[in-house]
């Protein structure tokens, strides 16, 4: 759900010269708010929130750095219905952030298999090491100083110290993204230089003194996330609709701006899905690139190069089926699967660089969701034949 880069400058003041003022300009007329009694966002926000804000969300109202962090990066671009399993069981596995240095990174690969976007996956177990080799074991205090970690963007250091430190940082998330831009009709592309400059402007403007960071931070990301929606926000309900210049321009749908649309490449590949009993054989990925660390069905470039290999593991070439074709997209591509089925011999020989895993672990393994989907079935319809 949420997307981090890291973009210098990290965590600013209001008085940064990088920052445009908000006012008339290419991306808008001035926001009627401005003339506002200075405060009053924040004070209808908090009000708001005192009643209507989430609250079985089982990261709310933490303090623990540890939890605050983990919860930022599962959200980025991931739906908080997703997250929460994932979140629990990724605390159950590993504990605190020592657990997690210390653990094997195909272990974490694992903990986090199905919930996408594995880059950041890889980052929190750079990112723990960090911790716990250069800071023993705490997190840094102070926006700056954890913008400076692996995988952490500005965004996910402003959410850790405004929640658990108290600091007057800024946190554009893509909820409140979205309510800056409707509020004060800030027009354009939020992902283009210029404008993100002005919503961090305004985010940092509108910030509440320290002791009123976390509430006012949660409050402003619940009411994207449940009243200001991307799609039939809710603006009967919402407590600044009267000073929002979307709504008052008739504007609430086209703003923010979407981004341009870009065509997805397309990649192909043969998927071997080669059963040896009850075991099937899988290859670990490279660290960097498409599931990178996770356990995956073997990929070829050709069928014929598929049914030389299933050729080494004992399998009959003409007996080898085909699968129906699967489509999955990524975030910048999209995979197109040809899945062939195999029945190896039990004793097939030396592998490489593959390894056999018994069906009924593959939880623990960890596979991408495609793969895993694609072994669901071919499971089940294994098992209705052997019934």
């Amino acid at each position: 759900m949420r997307a981090q880069t890291r973009s210098p400058p990290t965590c600013v003041s209001r008085s940064d010269p990088t920052f445009a003022p908000v006012g008339a300009s290419a991306g808008g007329p001035a926001p009627a708010a401005e003339a506002a009694k200075p405060g009053k966002f924040m004070r209808r926000l908090l009000s708001w929130h005192r009643r209507h804000g989430r609250r079985d969300l089982p990261w709310l109202g933490e303090r623990d750095p540890y939890r605050v962090w983990l919860s930022e990066i599962m959200l980025q671009q991931t739906q908080v219905a997703t997250v929460l399993p994932y979140f629990r069981r990724f605390l159950d596995r590993f504990a605190d952030v020592r657990a997690l240095a210390r653990a094997p990174a195909s272990d974490v690969m694992a903990a986090w298999a199905g919930l996408g976007y594995y880059a950041r996956a890889r980052n929190l177990h750079a990112c723990a090491r960090v911790v716990v080799e250069r800071h023993g074991g705490r997190f840094p205090r102070g926006c700056q100083a954890l913008a400076q970690l692996p995988g952490i963007g500005r965004s996910t250091a402003g959410a850790i110290a405004a929640f658990c430190f108290d600091e007057r940082a800024p946190v554009l998330d893509g909820n409140v993204k979205r309510v800056l831009a409707r509020h004060w009709a800030i027009e354009g592309d939020p992902g283009a230089p210029a404008v993100s400059r002005r919503l961090w402007e305004r985010a940092q403007r509108e910030l509440p003194p320290s002791p009123l960071m976390a509430r006012y931070t949660q409050a402003i990301m619940d009411l994207g996330a449940t009243v200001c929606t991307r799609a039939a926000p809710a603006c009967e309900r919402c407590p600044v609709r009267s000073t929002c210049q979307a709504r008052a321009s008739g504007r609430v749908a086209a703003l923010p701006a979407a981004p341009a649309r870009r065509e997805r490449p397309v990649l192909r590949a043969h998927v071997l899905v080669a059963l040896a009993g009850s075991r099937v054989l899988l290859r670990r990925r490279p660290a960097d690139g498409i599931w990178g660390g996770l356990l995956c069905l073997p990929e070829y470039a050709s069928k014929a190069a598929l049914l030389r290999r299933a050729r080494s593991l004992g399998a009959d070439p003409a007996q080898v089926a085909q699968l129906p074709p699967r489509r999955h997209a990524l975030t910048h591509l999209t995979l197109e699967l040809e899945p062939y089925l195999a029945l190896a011999a039990r004793s097939a020989g030396d592998a490489g660089a593959l390894q056999w895993v018994a069906m009924d672990r593959l939880d623990q393994a960890g596979l991408p969701a495609p793969h895993r989907a694609l072994l669901g079935e071919v499971g089940q319809r294994y098992r209705a034949q052997r019934a």
